[in-house]
């Protein structure tokens, strides 16, 4: 299997001063995107929040006349995620109002850097799963933004997400379903933006370094070994998550302290006991559910299937 695959695609933009690239890590969820974050994160340079979610809605309420800063930090305080970054709403307003006219790309650049500024760093990147759905939409309001999609088998994905949720799990044909059309889509939308790079959460694991040193290069970021010792500075950074966090719209509240035990293995060094849990762990019906829905993909990934069939990877 294939270490990483990049598809990166260039377009020309005027040349005026841009902040560096920033690493947008996305994918399915319980796909090892924490455990890029965290790793990430532990370089000198680059500071990466917890998940937002709200880049869409800013980006939404920004494309209306003369957005006002109050307005913008009221919508960010209203997020449920907003306790997470533990920021001044005094500061982010002051930073705001500086931006003079206040599109979505200010205010963006504003929130990031400012969290990034209390972490003590010059530069930032994101971890939010569910903007696989809208690079092009991020990518406009931010030029620099880098998406860094995470792919792991999607039996380990299901094993994952029915260990985490909080009501009666959905079976394995409804998860293979939505991990298929994620990573179609995702392909789909990479057509249309100008850095996509494809990460195997199984070569993070098994080839770290190497895997790390191709992302560190696709998003412009010198080399530092601090990466490989992500582990060491992750229960500081988890911390962040460890509140509740409140139910809103369709999604449940969801217990601090289950928080911090969803992403407790991504705190450890890398194990190679957690590539192909499903062969132990998944019931065989379970399992052929799983690849009657997406086993094509599996294939196609790479990935063994029950009738033994691999592929290789781009």
């Amino acid at each position: 299997m294939g270490r990483l695959a990049i598809a990166a695609r260039r377009l020309r933009r005027p040349s005026e001063p841009s902040p560096p690239p920033a690493p947008f890590v996305v994918g399915v969820g319980r796909s090892g995107t924490t455990l890029l974050r965290l790793m990430l994160d532990a370089h000198p340079e680059l500071a990466i929040p917890p998940e937002t979610g709200f880049v869409p809605d800013v980006i939404r309420a920004c494309r209306r006349a003369r957005a006002r800063p109050s307005a913008v930090v009221a919508l960010l305080r209203e997020q449920r995620s907003w306790g997470d970054f533990d920021l001044d709403e005094a500061a982010l307003e002051r930073r705001f109002a500086a931006a003079g006219r206040l599109d979505a790309t200010a205010a963006l650049r504003a929130f990031y850097g400012l969290y990034a500024d209390g972490q003590g760093k010059p530069r930032w990147g994101d971890k939010t799963p569910a903007y696989v759905k809208r690079m092009p939409m991020i990518e406009r309001a931010l030029p620099e933004a880098r998406f860094v999609h995470v792919i792991r088998d999607g039996r380990d994905v299901a094993l994952s997400r029915r260990r985490r949720a909080l009501r009666e799990p959905a079976p394995p044909e409804r998860v293979a379903e939505k991990w298929r059309k994620r990573i179609l889509g995702a392909r789909e939308q990479a057509r249309r933006v100008a850095h996509y790079t494809e990460v195997r959460y199984e070569d993070l694991v098994t080839d770290t370094e190497a895997t790390l040193r191709r992302v560190a290069a696709a998003v412009e970021l010198d080399w530092d070994p601090a990466m490989l010792h992500h582990h060491e500075r992750a229960p500081e950074r988890l911390a962040e998550i460890s509140r509740d966090l409140p139910a809103k719209g369709r999604k449940a509240e969801r217990p601090g302290a289950e928080r911090a035990t969803a992403h407790a293995l991504a705190a450890e060094p890398p194990k190679a006991e957690r590539i192909a849990a499903w062969r132990e762990r998944m019931p065989e019906p379970d399992r052929a559910a799983f690849e009657r829905v997406a086993g094509d993909l599996l294939a196609e990934l790479g990935y063994e299937t029950g009738g033994g069939r691999t592929a290789g990877v781009g």
